[in-house]
């Protein structure tokens, strides 16, 4: 069975109403970004970011997977596929994807400040990390996010699946912000890349031929899946 990687990026989740994580005033429901998603801001002000967070935590409620997200899912039945998203939320397990590695960290998760391998689910009861909601080692527990600045620690395993695809789909994301952007220079240099995104025909992706596919996830990504299903059943 053929193996498909899709790098999914804030493209793909605003069409559930998910706001893409920088828009274009630099700001994030209305905060700075440097506000609320640097090791600075959260050094500086526990309380502000936990705030931030608490409430995309909130809005995760009232959003559902959409027709791109549940489009992959449908692929599982002809091929290996492997998501490896920037975005935090749980759309695509909630979709029902088997395999998600998530580059940029969870929003439904809580880790230790000083260890970042205690990592917890946030109580579903209460829906939010709370101030004062410590972890063993006596340290106020953090969101388990990514923020700018940080290392990604989820890189080498993410560039591991990449080299393995015999197809990669890039959905809804801009190829600009690294490390991510570079993940598409592990996977060989044969293999069809599709890029779904209404910006792709604006976007330069050196030493690679790309199918590119200028709409939204949305309706851009069930059309390339039915053409993959159809080629696997026809032995391609």
């Amino acid at each position: 069975m053929k193996r498909i990687v899709a790098i999914t990026g804030a493209g793909i989740s605003a069409e559930s109403g998910i706001k893409t994580f920088r828009d274009e005033d630099g700001l994030w429901e209305n905060y700075r970004i440097e506000d609320v998603a640097t090791p600075e801001a959260w050094h500086k002000d526990y309380k502000l970011v936990l705030h931030f967070y608490n409430e995309r935590l909130k809005q995760l409620i009232h959003v559902s997977p959409n027709n791109a997200h549940l489009s992959l899912v449908r692929l599982e039945a002809n091929y290996e596929v492997d998501v490896i998203t920037q975005n935090v939320d749980d759309l695509h397990e909630r979709a029902g994807s088997s395999k998600v590695l998530h580059l940029h960290g969870e929003l439904r998760k809580k880790r230790s400040q000083v260890d970042p391998n205690y990592i917890l689910p946030i109580d579903s009861n209460t829906n939010e990390i709370q101030l004062g909601d410590l972890c063993p080692y006596g340290q106020q527990m953090r969101p388990h996010i990514v923020w700018f600045g940080e290392s990604v620690p989820k890189m080498e395993e993410a560039a591991d699946i990449v080299q393995k695809a015999d197809i990669i789909l890039i959905i809804g994301t801009s190829m600009a912000v690294y490390p991510a952007a570079g993940l598409i220079y592990y996977a060989k240099n044969d293999i069809p890349v599709y890029y779904i995104d209404p910006k792709a025909d604006q976007t330069t992706i050196p030493n690679r031929s790309v199918i590119r596919i200028a709409q939204k996830a949305g309706s851009g990504l069930p059309k390339v899946v039915d053409e993959l299903i159809e080629m696997s059943k026809n032995g391609n």
